[in-house]
Order: C-alpha cells, then sequence, then structure tokens
C-alpha cells in the first residue's frame, strides 16, 4: 500500500466510527436516563462485568468512573464463574458489556448478576440477545458495521462502548456535584492533582540567599553567586526590604559609583513580588509568567520564608 491508500483506508475507518457514534447519539432516550438514575441513587457500588474486548472497555470504564466520583468494580465474567461473585453485594448495581449478548459466560452469569445485586443493566448491540432479556435497563450499542476492512475486529462497538461508559461518567458528575477539587483528590500524584492542590511551600528552593540592608558589596556577591537563582533578599530580622539579583549587581559594576561606599540598601529593589507559602503553587506560577521574573519571594506571615523558582515548578508540572 502506498501513503495515500494507507491514509484513504484510516480515514474511512475513522469516518465509520464517527457516524456509528452519530447513530448513537441520535437513539439516546430513556433507557440511559434510567440507568443514569438507577447507578446515581444505589447505596453501593457499580460492578462493571465484561469478557474479551469488552473487558477491557470495562477496565477503562471503571477507571474513569472511580476518578470522577462513582465508586466501581470490574469483575471479569470468567473469573467471576470461579468465585469472584462474592464481591457483588446487594446494593450493587451491575452492568454488563457484551457486544452480542449470548457470550457463553455471560449467558451462565446472567441469573446471578440479577440475583446479587440490586439492578442489572445491559450494554449491548443486540437487542433480543439473552442479556437483553434479562437486563432490567438496556444500553444499546448496536453498529451497522464494524471499521475494520474484513468488518469483523470490535473496532466501531468498542468506539461505542467506550463513548457510552463516557457519558455515564459525566451524567453521574454532574448529579453528584463532582468539581475541581473533588477531582483533585483522587489524583493527588498526576500535573492536574498538583494544579489544583499543591501549595506553594511544596517546592521551595533549598537554598535561603539573604543579607542585611548594610551588608558590603562583597557579601551581596558571594549571597548571590552562592545561590543557583542569582537572587538574594534583603531583609531586616527576617522582615523583607527588598531583592538583590545578578542584574542588580552588573548594572552597579557598570555604573562609575564607589563601591566600596555601597551597602545593600544602596542596589536593592524595593517592595519585590511576593507569595504566602500557603497559597497554590499555581498562583505562584501566574505570577511568575505575568511579571516576567524567575524567581518569587516566599513569605510566612509576611516574613521571609524561601525562594520559589519557575523552572522548579515548570519540572513539576506547573503551569
Amino acid at each position: 500500500m502506498n501513503t495515500q491508500e494507507i491514509l484513504n483506508l484510516a480515514k474511512q475507518a475513522l469516518a465509520i466510527e464517527i457516524a456509528e457514534l452519530e447513530n448513537l447519539k441520535n437513539r439516546l432516550d430513556s433507557e440511559f436516563v434510567r440507568a443514569v438514575e438507577i447507578i446515581n441513587k444505589s447505596s453501593g457500588k457499580l460492578i462493571v462485568v465484561g469478557i474479551g474486548k469488552s473487558a477491557h472497555v470495562g477496565n477503562k470504564m471503571v477507571a474513569t468512573l472511580n476518578s470522577t466520583g462513582t465508586p466501581s468494580q470490574f469483575l471479569h465474567a470468567s473469573e467471576a464463574i470461579h468465585g469472584d461473585l462474592g464481591v457483588i453485594q446487594k446494593s450493587d448495581v451491575v452492568l454488563c458489556i457484551s457486544n452480542s449478548g449470548n457470550s457463553p459466560e455471560i449467558v451462565t452469569l446472567l441469573p446471578f448478576l440479577k440475583e446479587y445485586s440490586s439492578a442489572l443493566i445491559g450494554m449491548t448491540g443486540n437487542s433480543k440477545s439473552r442479556l437483553a432479556e434479562s437486563a432490567d435497563v438496556i444500553l444499546d450499542t448496536y453498529v451497522e458495521k464494524e471499521a475494520c476492512p474484513i468488518k469483523l475486529a470490535p473496532t466501531s462497538s468498542t468506539t461505542l462502548q467506550m463513548a457510552l461508559g463516557d457519558a455515564l461518567a459525566v451524567c453521574l458528575m454532574e448529579l453528584n456535584g463532582f468539581k475541581e477539587n473533588d477531582f483533585a483528590k483522587f489524583h493527588p500524584g498526576g500535573s492536574l492533582g498538583k494544579n489544583l492542590t499543591a501549595k506553594v511551600e511544596q517546592f521551595l528552593s533549598p537554598q535561603k540567599p539573604q543579607v542585611s540592608e548594610n551588608s558590603s558589596v562583597r557579601d551581596i556577591i558571594i549571597s548571590v553567586s552562592g545561590s543557583k537563582h542569582g537572587i538574594t533578599v534583603v531583609t531586616d530580622h527576617d522582615e523583607i526590604i527588598g531583592v538583590i539579583t545578578d542584574g542588580d549587581l552588573r548594572r552597579m559594576l557598570m555604573s562609575d559609583q564607589d563601591f566600596s561606599k555601597l551597602t545593600a540598601k544602596d542596589i536593592m529593589s524595593k517592595n519585590p513580588k511576593s507569595i504566602d507559602k500557603r497559597m497554590l503553587a499555581k498562583e505562584a506560577m501566574q505570577i511568575l509568567k505575568d511579571k516576567n521574573i524567575g524567581q518569587l519571594i516566599v513569605t510566612e506571615e509576611n516574613k521571609y520564608f524561601g525562594i520559589i523558582d519557575i523552572h522548579r515548578l515548570l519540572d513539576e508540572g506547573i503551569n
């Protein structure tokens, strides 16, 4: 196949799946609403059951639901019939995914899924299947054709399952009043969680350069040079008076002044930008970007506490 033929085949596959998604959107009805309401009103968790490709979809669905406030657990159909059915409690709702709705493992499980749970929701592409007959609610994922060239490999069908699972999660999020801060609680390690919850004090530089207002030029140079940030803070008993950067030092050296008589208060810039250590790190990043500076002074109860550097924040995924 040449380049154009490969691109045409890919576009054709996508076009088929897009068309099937449009069909799914247009036939969403009260059954979907019932499924959302049943899950939302349940006092238990949502158990998602599947086998084969539907099992992979089910695992992703559970991950999305858990991270958006709907407690869920995946149950593999083949494991369920060998002891794992014990995970289902009477307060739980079961969502069983099967494109054909007639997989032997699924059919074997159906009586137990109904008996052990408070409700059985079937997600299937076959409205006349055993799963559809047994389910309290049916989520129709019928496709006219799969996107693969031989029209057999699960492609369009799994895309619809995945998308419908996302639609369930989105609706349940809204019903549960799930907000950004809730999302952050379940994502503390990623950049999403850090941007929503991480505080300035978590990213402080290990260095805390400072001089007094009467410090000599020699002392200032030593302090600035000893800091990898090229900055030192002028303080009076930890009260911030000003800041001196390596740029301030260069400008001083290019002047005609007598360096031997200069002190920190003669060189410093007054009213430097600062942020309290308890503020969000993303707020510090915003100040650094807005002011086009590389470092920000961190305070605790308006006293000098440390330095936060833009490169550290960028490395940690704060934006």
